[in-house]
């Protein structure tokens, strides 16, 4: 028997890389040794659970035919019958086992031994009511086995149809919670089995009595058309029975489940709610009236799934189902749920989406066409309106579905609506101009974007958002990505639209206008991306972008200082108008630019890329010219011969010459817990350190045990920190003590973070490696400090009394209070998370002040009070934004 150290390193780097793993000689005989083990009886449940897992995530590679499945199945068979019924995680995962590995091979199409005795296995199981069967440690296993004949049934349709009977008498009898598992079971193999009575020529009701009476036997023969039901989305087109076939007995079935429905869970209702609502359209004799018991239960419930199905029955069913009445009261129910302030984001965005999508009983508009429902009208859904205060999924999904009402209201809702959505849509450029986060720049110009794509056409809204957006690119021009994105996008979805061009134009005047003196490498940089951009577009002029051009680099220091950036930038603009249709107006000031530019400017490259548009613009007609450059475009990037191509025949140099990638993680940052006991007093710091180890990671490789020259690079996901600075280690070998590591953060808002990690380094061979490390998640409170008093004749006391009384007398500046209240019987929590920040506590009643330091600049004052069921949390600080983080460190460190 194999340690079991060993298979759990053989089975973590199978699950890393199986093809990989599989690829190697000694991985031959990896199955076999695998199913030898768990023959074995000496070895542990859990170990045996875990020589599972390669057989349920990839039983297609391990078992490369349908006989080699056949086999591992059968052998996984014989260990399930010698499993004791006490190990019941190790019987349900052979369970799970035996039926991944027969669906994925031919085993149940073929009709195999296998495939019947494990079916006949499973039946047993469910089927088992003595004591031992029927005590609630054997639960988890039934529920397993109902399961596995569930997954069957939905890879086979119709495997079960000749058990009807039985599955149905099992539901009936069953008062525990495995009720449910066994009326999800008998509900889908009913659907399939009237599927299958559809597809069968001048069906007797006859029929449908022997399939709800069958308890014998599999439906082993599938047939095309069951293949087709594999394919089929929920409630797609369904074929139907004929008008012959009494459904007397099927409709006793579908109430006594609808009657029972309310025991299952959510998710399992709404799985039964679907199957009952493909079998109504499948038995034209079953009227949709059936369901009309379980509409008012619906209408009122808070899971998602439950609504979810109640509107695919309102699709499916329309008004033989929901009366105009019952039509608009969903409808507002919708329309309540996408504002509840209990529910999570994503599920009000569904709603909203809902609401939008809503369908009606009799629609005026094809399912193709955009259009929102008739009942849909401003009054309805005015409490909907975007705020500044939503998320940013809540706030585009509500400002799209107000877009899409308003454009469609008469003229004076139109009037009140517009005026409402513009002034958020500029209110939000509003505050992108003072605050310049990621998320909100985002989010502002997807709420412009979303905004135009509706009333591009409204000059007046059209015109004020180009000036606005002017003025925001005058002053801040690091958005230039942002305005040509959206240029861009207008652009792809309006084709007719002159919106952004006339945005383009402005963007060039504003430029073109700007002082010489006011420039600097950043922002020219920026520029010239803009005026690349304005170049490529054929209804704008471009002789004064030319003029600024030649005006900023003859009158400047640029050619001399050489700047690669600026350089590559200005031939973007050149190349572009060499491909303006106006050429020949512009072409005497654009060759004296690039004139200019290959005699004067310090890079040789831009000065041979400038030399070479000089040649062609002097040499060549405009289609020629444009030709030559329209085909050096579609090309693609020449093919060049490096170094390594050109040493191919010394092969230990070529390798030394490239920057490799590892297939597994080499690396990893550990973070190295702050002692309580430390008692560092930081006055002021506007940088934050962070200690971590660097080790080792993912399975032991020799050729990783040695590594030299470690350069670790760290990227911020936001703007809220300065750039964080690359990190050296001189070496890391796998036998000694890791080193340690401290990142230091500057933060500009302390918010929590994550940061992106890779390493570049040297194995002994000298090859070059980079490798990508797990991320590094910096959370709230580490970025607290505690804080000691600039002055020896002021306490801590004091100083948190003097702000305190600072921040409570001036909330204009920012500052703000805030109350937290959990359950608490004494103090230990708040000693336990605030050991470190206390400033004073009383013992009776018991009292604590706790005082904060976040770099840079900002504080957070608490004072605690515990009574003997409850404690309450004042919050006192001086940036309001920082409130919801303070309140999700609370709770977390309260156990709420």
């Amino acid at each position: 028997m194999a340690a079991p150290d060993s298979w759990a390193q053989k089975v973590s780097a199978f699950l890393l890389s199986p093809s990989e793993f599989l690829s190697s000689a000694s991985s031959d005989c990896f199955l076999p040794d695998l199913l030898r083990e768990l023959r074995d009886d000496r070895a542990s449940d859990s170990t045996k659970v875990l020589l599972l897992r390669p057989l349920l995530e990839q039983p297609g590679l391990l078992c490369g035919s349908s006989s080699a499945a056949e086999e591992a199945a059968l052998e996984l068979m014989s260990v399930l019958a010698q499993t004791p019924r006490r190990a019941i995680s190790l019987r349900s995962h052979l369970m799970l086992a035996i039926s991944t590995l027969l669906i994925c091979s031919a085993a149940v199409e073929g009709q195999a031994k296998v495939a019947e005795d494990f079916l006949d296995q499973l039946f047993r199981d469910i089927q088992d009511r003595n004591d031992h069967g029927g005590s609630w440690s054997q639960h988890a296993v039934q529920a397993t086995a109902c399961e596995c004949l569930r997954e069957m049934e939905l890879s086979h349709p119709g495997l079960l149809s000749q058990r009807l009977e039985t599955l149905h008498q099992l539901k009936q009898q069953e008062t525990t919670l495995l009720h449910q598992a066994y009326c999800v079971l008998y509900t889908l193999a009913l659907k399939n089995a009237v599927f299958l009575l559809t597809q069968k020529e001048q069906a007797a009701d006859g029929d449908l009595k022997v399939v709800l009476s069958g308890s014998e036997g599999f439906g082993w023969r599938p047939t095309s058309a069951t293949s087709s039901l594999l394919t089929s989305g929920p409630m797609g087109p369904m074929p139907q029975l004929g008008s012959g076939v009494e459904c007397k007995e099927l409709r006793s079935t579908v109430s006594l489940l609808l009657e029972e429905s309310y025991l299952l869970t959510p998710v399992s209702q709404a799985s039964l709610l679907k199957e009952l609502m493909e079998i109504i359209c499948m038995a034209p004799a079953l009227s949709p009236a059936i369901l009309k018991s379980q509409l008012l239960r619906l209408f009122g419930t808070a899971e998602v799934q439950l609504l979810h199905a109640t509107l695919l029955m309102k699709g499916a069913f329309t008004d033989s189902l929901f009366s105009g009445e019952d039509e608009l009261f969903f409808l507002k129910r919708l329309v309540v749920m996408a504002q509840h302030p209990l529910l999570a984001a994503s599920d009000k965005l569904f709603y909203v989406q809902c609401v939008r999508h809503f369908p009606e009983n009799r629609p005026l508009s094809s399912q193709e066409e955009e259009g929102l429902p008739v009942l849909v009208m401003p009054r309805l859904v005015v409490s909907l309106l975007p705020s500044i205060f939503n998320d940013s999924g809540t706030m585009l999904g509500r400002l799209g579905l107000l877009c899409l009402v308003h454009l469609e209201a008469d003229e004076g809702e139109e009037s009140r609506g517009l005026a409402y959505l513009f002034q958020h849509v500029t209110a939000l450029l509003r505050i992108i101009s003072r605050h310049q986060r990621r998320e909100m720049v985002v989010t502002a110009f997807r709420a412009v974007f979303i905004f135009l794509t509706y009333f591009h056409h409204v000059e007046r809204f059209a015109e004020d958002l180009v000036q606005q957006l002017s003025e925001l690119y005058s002053r801040h021009c690091y958005l230039a990505p942002h305005l040509m994105n959206l240029a861009d996008q207008i652009q792809r979805c309006l084709e007719d639209s002159a919106w952004p061009v006339q945005l383009l134009r402005t963007l060039q005047r504003s430029i073109v206008e700007m002082p010489v003196s006011t420039l600097n490498l950043e922002n020219l940089s920026w520029h010239l991306r803009v005026l690349g951009r304005v170049a490529k577009e054929r209804q704008i002029s471009q002789r004064s972008t030319l003029c600024f051009l030649l005006n900023v680099f003859i009158h400047s220091n640029l050619c001399e200082q050489g700047s690669w950036q600026v350089g590559s930038a200005v031939l973007v603009v050149c190349r572009n108008l060499l491909q303006h249709p106006c050429l020949n107006q512009v072409s005497i000031q654009l060759a004296d630019l690039l004139q200019h530019l290959s005699s004067r400017y310090e890079d040789t490259d831009v000065q041979d890329h400038a030399r070479l548009y000089y040649t062609l613009l002097t040499n060549l007609s405009e289609e020629k010219l444009s030709g030559v450059l329209e085909q050096a475009a579609d090309s693609g990037q020449a093919k060049v011969r490096s170094l390594s191509s050109i040493m191919a025949e010394n092969d230990g140099l070529s390798s030394c010459l490239v920057v490799h990638s590892p297939t597994h993680p080499v690396l990893q940052l550990t973070k190295v817990s702050t002692p309580s006991s430390e008692k560092t007093s930081v006055q002021f710091s506007s940088e934050v350190a962070l200690r971590y180890q660097l080790t080792h990671a993912g399975p032991p490789d020799s050729a990783f045990d040695r590594l030299f020259s470690i350069c670790i690079s760290l990227e911020l996901d936001d703007c809220n920190y300065e750039d964080v600075s690359d990190i050296h280690v001189p070496c890391l070998f796998r036998d000694r003590k890791p080193p340690e590591v401290t990142i230091t953060l500057r933060p500009r808002r302390p918010y929590p973070t994550r940061l992106r990690v890779h390493a570049l380094f040297t194995t002994e061979d000298g090859r070059s490696w980079r490798s990508r490390l797990p991320d590094v998640n910096v959370s709230f409170p580490e970025l607290f400090l505690p804080v000691s008093p600039c002055s020896s004749d002021t306490t801590k006391e004091e100083l948190f009394q003097h702000l305190w009384e600072s921040v409570c007398s001036d909330p204009s500046g920012g500052s703000t209070t805030s109350l937290f209240c959990y359950r608490a019987g004494d103090g230990s929590t708040v000693q336990e998370n605030f050991r470190r920040y206390l400033t004073s506590e009383e013992p009776s009643p018991v009292a604590y002040q706790v005082f904060f330091f976040l770099p840079p600049r900002f504080h957070v004052l608490l004072k605690v009070g515990v009574t003997e069921d409850a404690a309450h949390v004042q919050i006192a600080t001086d940036n309001w934004e920082l409130l919801p983080h303070v309140n999700s460190y609370l709770k977390s460190a309260t156990q709420l």
